[in-house]
């Protein structure tokens, strides 16, 4: 199993298009950290059950996978929630689909100066992840919590312009997801996704606020429109769906990782 770091466009340069790669070998695109160490997991799964060879290719960013996949650089992705792949689809008019869910990662609120949500001060500064649905997931929560007034609390690509009210006058900035734990000393309160906080040391159970179990942002596993039911992407999906990547990721996120595709 090779597992290949890219950062940013370099994975353009990936070469060949796998749409048409041998069905017992394929590549998947996921962002560098604990996901990846899940899906390892999967492809030793896929590898022991099904003869299939899983080639990893790992990212530093939440765009690049999406053009990669679209270019016909990798046959599947696996680390974007539904409304950012939808997101990505319709500003860029990828022609995708879901092969298959993984797990839902809450989004937390996390802070090294304050204890308490309550604590945080008037005009305090708050970082935003930049990207278009975990921006609008982030001020939804924001919103649950009686923070702030959306104009629209079910838009999931809210920004700050859909802000009514903000009774404490917060003032946010809006940072590149991979970006936020960096620059958490920095502000007041910062939302990370569970893909980074973990591996920047922090737990869920430190975040200020974070979403529950009921969260909408279940995790996929993404193909071009028509590969869904490759026999390779099926094998990978039911590698995936499985008890010993539960139980990796039970492993890795202590607990902040629920599968998508159990009821």
């Amino acid at each position: 199993m090779k597992k290949l770091l890219i950062s940013g466009l370099s994975a353009l340069a990936l070469a060949g298009n796998v749409a048409n790669a041998d069905s017992h070998s394929i590549k998947v695109g996921t962002v560098a950290g604990p996901e990846t160490d899940v899906m390892q997991v999967a492809a030793g799964i896929a590898e022991d059950e099904h003869g299939l060879t899983v080639e990893i290719i790992e990212f530093t960013d939440y765009v690049t996978p999406n053009a990669a996949l679209a270019d016909g650089s990798l046959d599947a992705n696996a680390y974007q929630h539904e409304p950012y792949m939808q997101a990505m689809v319709n500003d860029r008019g990828y022609d995708f689909a879901v092969a298959g869910y993984t797990f839902v990662y809450p989004i937390g609120a996390y802070s090294e100066k304050y204890e308490s949500i309550d604590e945080l001060p008037e005009g305090a500064q708050i970082a935003l992840p930049n990207d278009p649905s975990n921006e609008g997931r982030a001020l939804i929560l924001m919103h649950n919590h009686d923070l702030i007034t959306l104009n629209d609390p079910e838009n999931l690509e809210a920004t700050p312009i859909d802000i009514t009210e903000n009774p404490h006058d917060f003032r946010f900035r809006e940072i590149e997801a991979a970006q936020l734990p960096r620059v958490l000393p920095d502000v007041d309160l910062a939302f990370i996704n569970n893909t980074f906080a973990q591996p920047a040391g922090l737990s869920l159970d430190d975040a200020l606020i974070k979403e529950g179990p009921e969260s909408p942002y279940v995790n996929l596993i993404v193909v071009r429109e028509g590969d869904e039911d490759r026999e390779a992407i099926r094998q990978l999906v039911d590698a995936y769906q499985s008890e010993a990547v539960i139980e990796k990721a039970e492993e890795l996120f202590d607990g902040a990782a629920v599968p998508g595709w159990t009821e």
